[in-house]
């Protein structure tokens, strides 16, 4: 009897626990998340590698310093509204939905890339120009900080348990696609037109090609259904109202509020202050390295160290193809060995390459500029490739998208977004030419005590959820494998407590 007693408190798993996942299902959610990321990171190469000709065309009367450091001030404006952004889109998205939030997020990005190219010039309008200029960058801020978040949560959310740093990779795969095709078509006008001609009007052609992609991404979004996760927890929650509704007193004031937008905010830095602060932690060592190698080192190389214009875009851009090229590699072996391993091992290995890179970039040629750029490329895998997977396993199903908006964007505005400015006014400031070097190597100690206090979720299911697998057959395997355990786990109590001096005697 007692043994029974013990399995029933020890309740193994049922198949009704486990969700097997719909292959196309997958493949559309992550398609639709990828493209997402693709339009905004192509916006971003663009502005990186315009960055220059925007400073002409923008702030014409400053000095060519003053000029970089006005357009990196413009590109790191937009990230000062997206925690604004993640606190109006992420906690949404826990009340009505993901697919909803990227949806709305897909059209703004869109409308606002494609309204650059329209801007008309400083020489045309004055200084109304960049206000402009200042307007569209605030609104793809804001659209930008229900974007991460949702993608992550929304692909770890559908993606199998022993699957999802690969799966998750995909998303910043698209990242970096996104980038070398912004940049790759930037470089190919360079190119053609000539500074002339990117100064008179190629600059706009980029931000044109902005909406095609757009109206693709929000085509494959539309077509999204919920995920598992989200809809079992809409379903509980509903069931928990209906139940409040049928009791007599009427419904519980506690637990609207807990279940309102401002409940959920509280107990996001109430219960959950800890993981805020690894994922916070996290996110400023992946973004601060991905911005200084995406948007602040082609205009390092070409205005700090006065290399030619497509040498920089070419040696940058190469590095984006190898990032993408071994990012998936790299969530799978996050599979493998954990996301813990790969974060310290990054970590440890920006602190003491970040000086040496640098060092190389800054010498003459081709050959040791490339090699310093592909070791930054090659740190730079490390955080992408599992970040994916990595952050949206640190919060609940219930309020994943908002604390990860919230984290993810309050790092990004403070730290990763700033960065090219950051490191522009510094340099310009002190004349060191090493100081990108130190500030990296700031961010991979912050990484390092993050990656350290990180708890391993490979192959677990995500907190609030039930397991996730890719067919029925393992299904039953892990159904059967659970209550082995907890038959196991049973028997062991049950030893203990009939049989107490038993484990004394065998020192067990």
């Amino acid at each position: 009897m007692l043994r029974i007693l013990l399995r029933r408190r020890k309740r193994s798993l049922s198949l009704e626990d486990v969700t097997v996942t719909d292959r196309p299902a997958v493949r559309r959610a992550i398609s639709a998340a990828a493209m997402g990321n693709t339009m905004e990171w192509f916006d971003f190469g663009v502005y990186a590698y315009v960055a220059t000709t925007l400073g002409k065309v923008f702030f014409p009367s400053s000095s060519p310093g003053a000029q970089v450091v006005s357009t990196f001030a413009t590109f790191a404006a937009a990230f000062l509204v997206r925690p604004l952004g993640g606190l109006v889109f992420g906690p949404l998205g826990d009340r009505i939905g993901r697919q909803r939030v990227l949806a709305a997020t897909m059209i703004m990005m869109a409308v606002s890339t494609f309204a650059v190219g329209f801007l008309p010039s400083y020489a045309s309008i004055g200084f109304a120009a960049p206000i402009l200029l200042l307007v569209c960058r605030l609104v793809q801020g804001f659209s930008t900080g229900g974007e991460y978040a949702g993608a992550t949560t929304y692909i770890a959310e559908y993606a199998p348990d022993t699957r999802r740093g690969f799966l998750g990779s995909w998303l910043d795969f698209g990242t970096f696609i996104g980038y070398s095709l912004g940049s790759g078509l930037v470089t190919g006008l360079t190119a053609a037109l000539g500074t002339d001609g990117m100064t008179h009007y190629g600059w706009r052609i980029p931000f044109f090609v902005a909406g095609p992609i757009g109206i693709i991404g929000l085509y494959l979004r539309l077509r999204l259904e919920e995920t598992p996760a989200f809809q079992r927890e809409a379903e509980q929650a509903h069931a928990e109202a209906e139940a409040l509704r049928s009791q007599e007193d009427g419904a519980d004031p506690v637990e609207e509020a807990r279940q309102s937008g401002r409940g959920r905010l509280k107990e996001i830095f109430t219960e959950h202050w800890q993981a805020v602060l690894i994922c916070m932690g996290l996110v400023l060592l992946y973004n601060v390295t991905n911005y200084m190698v995406t948007s602040y080192l082609p205009t390092y190389m070409t205005s700090t160290l006065g290399q030619n214009d497509t040498t920089a875009q070419l040696l940058v851009l190469g590095t984006m193809v190898v990032v993408a090229l071994t990012i998936t590699t790299v969530g799978r072996s996050s599979d493998r060995w954990g996301r813990r391993p790969v974060f310290l091992f990054g970590s440890v290995a920006m602190i003491a390459l970040a000086v040496p890179s640098f060092a190389l970039i800054r010498l003459n040629g081709i050959l040791y500029p490339a090699i310093g750029c592909l070791i930054l490329g090659l740190l730079l895998v490390c955080f992408a490739g599992t970040s994916a997977a990595t952050l949206p396993a640190l919060f609940p199903t219930r309020i994943r998208y908002g604390a990860l908006s919230i984290s993810f964007n309050v790092s990004v505005s403070l730290f990763g977004g700033t960065t090219p400015l950051v490191a522009s006014a510094l340099v310009d400031a002190t004349g060191d030419r090493m100081v990108p070097a130190y500030y990296l190597m700031g961010a991979g100690a912050v990484g390092l005590v993050s990656a350290l206090l990180l708890r391993e979720t490979a192959g677990k299911p995500l907190m609030g959820s039930g397991p996730m697998v890719e067919s029925p057959e393992q299904a039953r395997k892990l159904v059967a494998r659970s209550r082995v355990a907890a038959g196991r786990r049973a028997r062991d109590v049950w030893i203990r407590v009939r049989h107490p001096r038993t484990r004394d005697r065998s020192g067990r």
